[in-house]
């Protein structure tokens, strides 16, 4: 009796270690976002905007949707747009790119059926919202930024925000990162004319791309890789800033 009391308690010290431990890194994740003023800032706007622009249009992942709610997307923006961060429509962020329109961050995210575990690639990092809102759903995000300043400038902002499973590279994401290969999603936000090879090759088995594609008319395509190979589907038709660099030829 004494020893299977004694092993009872070993098991109950063990559950709460591991319910201490694993509170702790949740713990230290939140505070260490929650450090910055900007989680706390128009709050009632995203809730809004979450409401009226993104649940009404049949996106109903609860951790995508919960992303979209703490994400300050204002903090991404440039002064001269912050009226219209939580509007209905893509936001110029310099440069000559923008920031998407926050039902289409959404929906791509939902696409992707992010789960704790996945290791994301994104194409073109832009302001670093949707990177941000990756960083809360997943375990690693990897993004490239083919424009020098946009690429940095993203990386200080989610950097003060306090995102640490970022990693960011400056150059032509139209090979993706081999040296990080597999991924178990992609996403693309700028809109080559074709599909690059070598991003479909970088899909893991039971992975999921999706992306803009064409030059003037342009589809959103969504692309599962399972044992058996490949399969496209185009989900609605779009308008992305043009892919530049190696996607151009």
């Amino acid at each position: 009796d004494n020893m299977k009391s004694f092993k009872y308690a070993i098991h109950i010290l063990s559950l709460l270690l591991n319910m201490t431990f694993g509170q702790q890194i949740e713990n230290d994740k939140a505070t260490a976002l929650k450090g910055h003023s900007a989680f706390s800032e128009r709050r009632e706007e995203r809730d809004r905007m979450v409401k009226r622009q993104i649940q009404s249009r049949d996106v109903n992942n609860e951790g995508v949707l919960n992303a979209l709610r703490r994400v300050p997307r204002h903090a991404f923006i440039p002064e001269n747009g912050q009226r219209e961060a939580y509007d209905d429509h893509p936001v110029p962020i310099g440069l000559g790119q923008t920031i998407s329109q926050p039902y289409i961050v959404a929906f791509m995210t939902q696409a992707l059926q992010p789960k704790a575990t996945d290791r994301v690639l994104e194409i073109g990092t832009g302001s670093g919202y949707q990177a941000a809102v990756l960083a809360e759903l997943v375990q690693d995000v990897y993004t490239i930024e083919i424009i020098p300043e946009l690429g940095k400038g993203a990386k200080v902002i989610c950097d003060k925000l306090g995102y640490k499973n970022i990693q960011y590279r400056i150059g032509d994401g139209y090979r993706g990162w081999p040296d990080a290969a597999p991924f178990d999603a992609i996403i693309v936000t700028a809109a080559p004319g074709h599909i690059p090879q070598p991003l479909v090759d970088q899909i893991a088995v039971g992975g999921t791309m999706i992306l803009p594609v064409g030059i003037r008319y342009q589809e959103l395509i969504v692309i599962q890789k399972d044992e058996e190979g490949i399969s496209h589907e185009s989900v609605m038709d779009v308008r992305f800033v043009p892919m530049t660099g190696e996607a151009e030829n």
